[in-house]
């Protein structure tokens, strides 16, 4: 079964991700984060899937992340709002999401990759 791999092109980690993915002959089929950024329902799911606190899945280094100034505002805000601002904007989401519709995980570890993709 092919995973599905929310990501960005320019993203250095997610080149890494998937290039390790076809050196494994991991079949996936990529989604562009900021062109079809996850909605608040696939996220909802992502997240809990993930076992994840929601907190992991904002991409704290970014720009927009610095802009909204998220970092004083994420733990004064309900999982419904933390959710709404990452369907809002892909850049606000860690990268990359990968999933076969069971298991996720966010971000490229290689070790994380071997255990649970390969």
């Amino acid at each position: 079964m092919a995973l599905t791999v929310y990501h960005y092109p320019n993203c250095g980690t997610c080149k890494k991700a998937l290039k390790w993915m076809d050196e494994n002959g991991v079949t996936y089929e990529p989604i562009h984060i900021v062109e079809n950024p996850p909605t608040e329902e696939e996220l909802t799911s992502l997240i809990e899937k993930s076992g994840l606190p929601i907190k992991k899945f904002f991409n704290t280094s970014g720009k927009k992340y610095r802009e909204l100034g998220l970092k004083d505002k994420l733990d004064s805000s309900s999982d419904k709002e933390k959710i709404q601002w990452l369907a809002s904007d892909g850049m606000l989401i860690k990268r990359p999401i990968v999933t076969d519709g069971n298991k996720v995980t966010v971000g490229f570890k290689e070790d994380t990759f071997e255990n649970t993709w390969k």
